[in-house]
């Protein structure tokens, strides 16, 4: 039986099927060869808006009723949420309203924007534009879609566990993004309901690292945002966390940091090996294969590749072999 009764992953399945694309597991040899275990990449890269919050977008979005629908749906975003949020909103014909801090790149704003999202750029901090996002909920009566407290989102999430496990029946370990916790939460839920003896860890970056952090102090804290390659993972989990903290605490036994020289090296691999171009978020499950911070106890890995979504300039300065803007 589920430790997480509030998630549903194959009601979120049904519901998001249709909307959300039913991602490769693709085997990465030049990884195995290293490690001397077999390890697969979830390519969450070819979502329709380029990262898996589609998945946990889709299945809140689906859950309201449509009789509440015309009024709208309003979401806090470091980038890749807001995007899945719009992209399914427009899909349904719904309006929708993104708040982000200042610190969300331009790139993934402008992709709000494209969407045909109202987008309000508030404060300095995701906590910030997550304040704002609760204040138009109220006064507009739109519902308010977390960007991953919220047990539909999470269910939505827990789909990927779903198909690493028909597509690698026989998976020991998978290596997920983690900051808010929403994945981490899905993915965790889905391993322990469809295959409990795979071990669900979560890789997050040094700089600031919220889960990470909270996890160490027994409860959610709140921890200064810093600049960081892996931007999609930025941002608090709140203090008033209602069940990503306790799914995670739960269920996960390994957080691994990586720092931003590694995540910008597993960039450059995923794209020298694999023709991926991939976000630092995206890529820190690989940095900790590539740094030795992970030491495969049993195989096979699957890592998630959660994001698709680098910034232009990371780009450019990957492909010209440059060092990242950042650093």
């Amino acid at each position: 039986m589920s430790l997480s009764p509030e998630v549903d992953i194959e009601a979120a399945r049904t519901r998001i099927s249709g909307v959300v694309v039913r991602t490769p597991l693709v085997p990465s040899p030049a990884l195995g060869d290293r490690l001397g275990v077999d390890v697969h990449l979830k390519l969450e890269t070819v979502q329709p808006t380029g990262s898996f919050k589609v998945r946990g977008a889709a299945s809140r979005i689906l859950a309201v009723p449509e009789g509440e629908r015309d009024r709208g749906v309003v979401t806090a975003s470091t980038g890749n949420h807001g995007r899945a949020v719009a992209y399914v909103a427009r899909r349904l014909d719904i309006p929708a309203t993104v708040c982000v801090s200042n610190g969300v790149p331009m790139g993934k704003v402008e992709a709000l924007h494209a969407l045909g999202c109202r987008v309000e750029v508030v404060g300095n901090s995701q906590m910030a534009a997550l304040d704002r996002a609760h204040e138009i909920a109220s006064r507009d009566g739109a519902t308010f879609v977390h960007p991953f407290d919220d047990p539909a989102v999470v269910s939505g999430q827990g789909t990927i566990a779903a198909e690493i496990v028909e597509d690698l029946p026989n998976v020991g370990s998978v290596l997920v993004p983690l900051s808010g916790g929403g994945l981490m939460a899905g993915i965790a839920t889905g391993l322990e309901e469809s295959s409990p003896g795979a071990e669900p860890m979560g890789i997050s970056m040094e700089r600031a690292p919220v889960m990470a952090a909270s996890l160490d102090a027994g409860k959610p804290i709140d921890v200064n945002e810093e600049p960081t390659l892996a931007d999609s993972l930025q941002g608090g989990i709140g203090v008033d966390n209602r069940y990503t903290f306790a799914i995670v605490s739960r269920l996960v036994q390994r957080v691994v940091l990586v720092d931003e020289t590694a995540i910008w090296d597993a960039m450059g691999f995923l794209f020298d090996h694999h023709r991926l171009i991939v976000e630092g978020a995206g890529a820190v499950g690989v940095a900790a294969l590539l740094t030795g911070a992970i030491e495969p106890t049993h195989g096979p890995i699957a890592v998630v590749i959660s994001g698709a979504n680098a910034e232009p300039d990371h780009v450019r300065a990957l492909l010209a072999g440059d060092p990242p803007p950042t650093l």
